[in-house]
């Protein structure tokens, strides 16, 4: 089982930025790649990036440019650095990990970004 709690969710200005932090406990070394959705009401969850634990990573064309997904040396954190906010980025934002051999996934509980001046 993996566990994950994520932190740095908020309220920011238009133009801000803020820094997610997704902590992973459990059996960490089984986990494949993990990654940050977000769903925003009356929306479909999208995802914002991802990255696996060799460092292939994806993004969301809205956030390409403004957004940077990261994992610590240990593989046991992901962070997801939130540059030059738009209030379209308002959502729940949660994290994902995933184990490819039986393809198990976990979901961390979520933590909301809120822009607005």
């Amino acid at each position: 089982q993996v566990q994950l709690v994520e932190s740095g969710g908020g309220l920011v200005q238009p133009g801000g930025s803020l820094r997610l932090s997704c902590a992973a406990t459990g059996t960490v070394r089984s986990i494949n790649s993990m990654g940050w959705y977000r769903l925003a009401p009356g929306e479909q969850r999208e995802l914002v990036a991802s990255t696996t634990m060799g460092g292939n990573i994806n993004y969301a064309d809205s956030v390409k440019g403004r957004f940077t997904i990261s994992i610590n040396n240990a593989k046991t954190a992901v962070f997801l650095q939130m540059n030059r906010l738009k209030p379209e980025d308002t959502a729940v934002y949660r994290c994902k990990a995933e184990r490819w051999s039986d393809y198990e996934e976990y979901w961390g509980q979520g933590t909301q970004v809120t822009v607005s001046s």
